[in-house]
């Protein structure tokens, strides 16, 4: 009789690199991925948020020689800067199993007064700083016949938010690249996907949602009632990065707690007063 097989969420011995892995979502997922395991490289720009989160994830007890947490000062949008994280994780941990672009900024302003510069920023951070990254990881890949990358799409890639056309059209294009590599890369090993949270409040994104009507009128459209969590985007790269996701490529896993899938019914905002029963 064969052994049922079992599914596994375990990443002990892989190494992650996550990119903006200092701050929201970025290092709620790095913390996901050291409870299962893993040993984690975080990559952002400013050296002392970078130093600060690496103190605040470092199991208590541990020296820096053995921490299963690092950091690492890393600008996606320079050529060099993405190949020089890849490399570090390697020199430290023996190997780069999982990659993460978390990196990302917002920018909230009407279409009619973007900058083509601006369009052009976010779209560098977003979608070439993720190719970046991409690239630099995939050559360690490759020539070890496996790999993961995750990238960070959006609720926005789905569906409209006015005023964040410049971060739309940037992270839609993140889902044509996720697409892109996990049809090219396959054969090579390497496993890409994407997940696209819904709203979730963050340093980027709190001013815009949290207290104001967009967001009374995100919580009336989300089934759930409420914005989400970092740790709830965590647990869907846990997934992605693990044996139970082995067969899973080319994807973009939707964390929005059942937005793109509201149409018109019972309002489930936390400030909705009751109906009047409906005459028959």
């Amino acid at each position: 009789m064969a052994t049922p097989q079992t599914v596994s969420f375990d990443l002990t011995g892989q190494v992650a690199l996550v990119t903006g892995g200092a701050t929201g979502i970025g290092r709620a997922i790095a913390a996901g991925f050291l409870e299962h395991g893993a040993r984690v490289l975080i990559g952002s720009r400013r050296k002392d948020v970078v130093e600060d989160t690496v103190r605040h994830l470092k199991p208590a007890g541990t020296s820096d020689d053995d921490s299963p947490v690092s950091g690492v000062v890393l600008d996606v949008t320079e050529d060099n800067s993405p190949e020089r994280a890849c490399r570090r994780a390697v020199d430290l941990y023996g190997s780069l199993d999982i990659l993460v672009n978390a990196a990302g900024v917002g920018l909230s302003k009407p279409t009619f007064d973007l900058t083509p510069q601006e369009m052009n920023d976010l779209h560098d951070i977003h979608v070439t700083g993720a190719f970046r990254c991409a690239q630099a990881a995939g050559h360690i890949y490759r020539e070890q016949h496996r790999g993961c990358i995750i990238n960070i799409a959006s609720i926005s890639s789905y569906t409209d938010l006015v005023g964040v056309t410049a971060y739309a059209a940037a992270k839609t294009a993140v889902i044509g690249l996720t697409r892109s590599l996990a049809n090219e890369w396959a054969e090579y090993g390497i496993r890409t996907n994407a997940i696209a949270p819904g709203f979730v409040p963050t340093d980027l994104n709190r001013h815009l949602i949290e207290g104001t009507d967009r967001g009374r009128r995100i919580l009336e459209r989300t089934p759930m009632g409420r914005f989400g969590e970092s740790k709830e985007i965590a647990g869907a790269a846990v997934y992605l990065a693990s044996p139970a996701a082995s067969f899973v490529n080319g994807h973009t896993i939707v964390v929005d707690g059942g937005f793109l899938a509201s149409g018109v019914g019972e309002t489930v905002a936390p400030w909705a007063a009751e109906a009047e029963p409906a005459a028959l």
